[in-house]
């Protein structure tokens, strides 16, 4: 090289050392900006069944969402520091599976700080398993206590395993408590014939409702269990007939208790049930009108319904404007879900507040575990148990009627019993089946 292009080549040197430096500068301000941005936003995953066979629960959840977005978006306040809030959510489409994958993403993927999970064991078990695992806080809502705390390996007697996960759902004393007293309300032999499935919450069911049921005077006749997807239920109807049940109860997923209940009423069983009392299924309004005129007085319970007393703590609304909103906006009738899936961001983002650092999730987890705050679905304390990790809300007896003349939908459900909140308004008596 002349001396020439040797004087040529120290300035494109100098250049390139300064253009670097730039660049790298560049870099480092922005991941400076990147890693403020993502100390001031809070990414809040929210899991539930929007498709398949339990998409039921999630019918309401695009309007949910749209109000809890709505109501935070100026952020959320804590300690003085506003966070914008990310809500990122995801749809199980009913697999227990696919719920435990989607967890795990948006944990490893999309760095939440905090998870929601709601909607029956197949969905929140998973979600709460890999939360757990992964230090994650995560709360949960509407599936059996007992399904969700058991059901994941703790022990009666000993203290919670769990560090990361919280429930706040009814649980089989409210579902005892709810079916005892509506069942006192028409005259009956007293002979229930029950019909749970070979799953978590059939399971929950059977070892922990069935005694109190006994114990509570009623005389159960349980078949024994059945895989979820069974096509023919002529052995358990004749079981029922033969032992005069005049008492039906079920915790089926909605696609097996329609097929059961066309069969019973083909065998002539339906006929003779005075009370048919339901969970699981049979919740939701498109669920019974796709029975017909077998779905009218269906009885069945509600973890929430427009007439509670109580206000969504995250939004401001009462039950009756969040139902009456739903139904403008969508032209769809209201679901009990509206109101369990608003508590579920209430009770989330009161947690959030109370950490004092919502980005700490250690401290998230420390303030579930002393959380007391009302909801939409009522006060939820988390102090006061049944078993560390758990709140226990109430399950109120209801009935599925013709809704009155003028009104847009065929069926009405109504609030037969108010055993587990008296606070909740009884508005109407329970009609026999048939």
């Amino acid at each position: 090289m002349s001396e020439q292009d040797r004087a040529g080549a120290m300035p494109l040197g100098r250049r390139a050392v300064l253009t670097a430096a730039g660049a790298g500068g560049l870099v480092l301000a922005s991941r400076r900006r990147a890693l403020a941005a993502g100390a001031d936003t809070l990414k809040v995953g929210f899991i539930s069944p929007r498709s398949g066979a339990l998409a039921g629960f999630g019918e309401t959840d695009g309007y949910v969402l749209e109000v809890a977005r709505k109501a935070l978006a100026k952020g959320l306040n804590v300690g003085g520091k506003t966070y914008t809030v990310q809500l990122i959510d995801r749809d199980t489409q009913s697999d227990p599976a696919r719920a435990g994958q989607l967890a795990r993403s948006l944990i490893n993927d999309e760095g939440v700080d905090m998870m929601l999970s709601t909607s029956t064991p197949e969905v929140v078990n998973p979600v709460s398993d890999a939360c757990e695992a992964a230090g994650v806080p995560s709360l949960s809502t509407v599936m059996p206590w007992e399904a969700w705390y058991f059901g994941r390996g703790a022990k009666p007697g000993q203290p919670s395993p769990f560090r990361w996960t919280y429930l706040f759902s009814f649980g089989t004393k409210q579902f005892a408590d709810a079916y005892l007293s509506q069942w006192s309300l028409l005259p009956t032999n007293k002979r229930v014939g029950v019909m749970y499935p070979n799953d978590a919450d059939g399971n929950a069911i059977r070892a922990h409702l069935k005694p109190l049921l006994e114990k509570g005077g009623f005389t159960v006749f349980d078949p024994g269990p059945y895989e979820d997807g069974t096509t023919d239920y002529s052995a358990q109807i004749a079981f029922f007939k033969k032992n005069h049940c005049q008492i039906f109860n079920t915790f089926p997923i909605p696609p097996d208790f329609a097929t059961f209940w066309r069969q019973a009423a083909q065998q002539g069983y339906a006929r003779t049930v005075k009370i048919a009392q339901i969970a699981k299924t049979g919740l939701f309004p498109s669920q019974v009108t796709a029975l017909g005129s077998l779905g009218d007085n269906l009885a069945t319970a509600v973890y929430w319904h427009p007439d509670w007393p109580y206000k969504s703590l995250l939004a401001g609304i009462s039950g009756r404007e969040l139902s009456d909103g739903y139904e403008h906006a969508t032209g769809r009738q209201w679901t009990q879900q509206l109101g369990a899936s608003l508590s579920l961001f209430d009770v989330g983002f009161a947690a959030l507040r109370a950490s004092s650092n919502p980005k700490d999730k250690a401290a998230v987890a420390k303030a579930l575990s002393t959380l007391d705050t009302p909801s939409m679905v009522g006060p939820v304390n988390f102090t006061k148990g049944p078993v560390g990790n758990v709140y226990a809300t109430p399950i109120i007896g209801s009935q599925w009627v013709k809704a009155k003349a003028g009104s847009k939908f065929r069926l009405d459900c109504v609030i037969t019993e108010n055993a587990t909140d008296r606070n909740v308004p009884v508005t109407a008596k329970l009609r026999p089946y048939s």
